[in-house]
């Protein structure tokens, strides 16, 4: 563990000269590395793959879409746009400060620790990283060991591409994560459970450090049956895939139960069933299209939730397990008990509860007793049922009529709020993430007032200078105007 602390401080200590150095600030340097990023994609997306498959089962397909592509896109994004966002941005001051004029500008923050989380092991450790180097910040990256293949993958492949004076990759537990947090960071993004997420942020605390902090939450996806059962097969195909499609529902902004009024429910389910067929066959187990769990310990959490008498009892579909393989079957609940605790944690895995409701209007309110999601879906055309979802309850994002795609679009920010975290990132907004926006006002030294009566101080002459100096362009202004009624 020594040894790790002198790792540990060598690596701090020399990312800290390098942003010293003022390297990382040229927008040359960070172009290179986003270029490095990408290139580093190409050559080993097949590695990639590999690492993949034997962390979390994924299939090839399943990690380009939701890991590989996803960083090239995020870094040729950032490449592309990363002129503009360098540049300061003027701001409109009111007359009162004339002939002053003001700016922002985006600094880096300076050296940032990225911890990363499992189960999408390559684009939640590599996205991050995207953002701060775009920034212009020293990373330190310390990717999750429950996934050791990729892990491994990352600490020798990245020192090979990027700048490793400036880019650096840590691996380790949760007591080298106890090592990282006692230091001194000029920013922390860590992406996880809450319950991690609160020590990260008592640790930050203890030296101010900002946080992002992206969490999770029991993402509800509301089906209004009434105005979309001309679609009701493509709402069954997006639920099945923002269910059961991506890490087999080990993924914050999976779904992660379904409100339908009770009188549609068994209609749902009987349209659920052939479409987790169609995906992942007659024998899912052996179809290599559903990703497994990651852990014993996890499985052994999953079993226990659906072990609940209470629990069990309400299994319509699935429900058979593995440990050895560790492989569950995606399982479909119908009116599991509200106080159960697969009804209160986020389930992070391949079950789906599904709760049904006298008028789906009461959806709003169901919602609204449970701590902020990540994510609201609704499945309506109603538009007052939407007016209300996006008036009444709070949560990270809401997405109509479909499931998941706002995780992909740069264009909008992504985060949580309250228990599902805190900050935003994706595209420009992971630039903004990693900079500080410093005001700049240049003032002018004309137009000024001497202080003739000693107990004048400072403050009142300044205040005095600005009320003269609008005063005097009001009655500019207002001259002005009277010209111009006159002719």
């Amino acid at each position: 563990m020594e040894a790790m602390k002198d790792t540990v401080d060598q690596s701090l200590r020399e990312m800290r000269e390098t942003f010293a150095s003022g390297r990382t600030r040229s927008v040359k340097w960070r172009k290179t590395q986003l270029e490095a990023i990408i290139e580093m994609v190409k050559d080993n997306e097949d590695k990639m793959c590999d690492v993949l498959f034997q962390d979390l089962g994924k299939h090839s397909t399943e990690a380009f879409r939701d890991e590989l592509g996803f960083v090239m896109r995020s870094a040729t994004t950032a490449l592309n746009c990363l002129d503009k966002w360098v540049v300061p941005k003027k701001s409109n001051l009111p007359l009162l400060f004339y002939p002053s004029t003001g700016k922002v500008i985006s600094e880096p923050y300076g050296t940032v620790l990225v911890l990363s989380s499992w189960n999408f092991p390559i684009s939640l450790s590599l996205d991050p990283m995207i953002g701060a180097i775009s920034a212009g910040n020293t990373v330190l990256l310390k990717a999750s060991e429950l996934s050791p293949s990729a892990s491994a993958f990352l600490a020798k492949t990245i020192p090979s591409y990027l700048d490793n004076k400036a880019i650096k990759v840590i691996e380790g537990g949760p007591d080298v994560a106890t090592i990282l947090l006692k230091h001194q960071w000029d920013k922390i993004f860590f992406t996880g459970s809450p319950r991690i997420g609160k020590i990260i942020m008592a640790a930050a605390a203890e030296h101010l450090t900002p946080v992002t902090l992206e969490l999770g939450g029991k993402c509800p996806t509301i089906v209004d049956h009434h105005s979309v059962s001309k679609d009701m097969k493509s709402v069954v195909k997006r639920i099945s895939g923002g269910k059961w499609g991506s890490c087999s529902g080990q993924a914050c902004i999976s779904v992660d139960y379904v409100l339908v009024e009770k009188s549609f429910a068994s209609s749902l389910i009987e349209m659920l069933k052939p479409m987790i067929r169609s995906f992942f066959g007659e024998n899912p187990k052996e179809s290599g299209c559903l990703s497994r769990i990651v852990t014993k310990k996890h499985f052994q959490r999953l079993a226990r939730l659906l072990n609940d008498p209470g629990v069990h009892a309400s299994i319509v579909y699935g429900g058979s397990m593995d440990e050895e393989k560790l492989y569950i079957e995606p399982t479909i609940l119908l009116d599991p008990p509200l106080d159960s605790e697969i009804m209160n944690e986020e389930i992070f895995g391949p079950i789906l509860p599904i709760i049904t409701l006298r008028d789906i209007q009461e959806s709003i309110g169901f919602i609204k007793s449970k701590p902020k999601p990540l994510a609201i879906y609704a499945f309506t055309k109603d538009e007052n049922l939407k007016t209300r979802i996006l008036s009444e309850t709070s949560s990270g994002s809401v997405t109509f009529n479909d499931v998941m795609i706002q995780y992909m679009c740069d264009a909008l920010p992504f985060g949580g709020v309250g228990e599902s975290g805190i900050g935003r990132y994706h595209g420009k907004y992971s630039f903004e993430c990693f900079s500080h926006e410093k005001a700049i006002m240049e003032g002018s030294l004309a137009m000024d007032l001497e202080a003739r009566y000693p107990p004048w101080n400072s403050f009142k002459l300044t205040f005095l200078r600005l009320a003269f100096r609008e005063a005097y362009f009001k009655l500019v202004l207002f001259m002005l105007g009277l010209k111009k009624y006159r002719e």
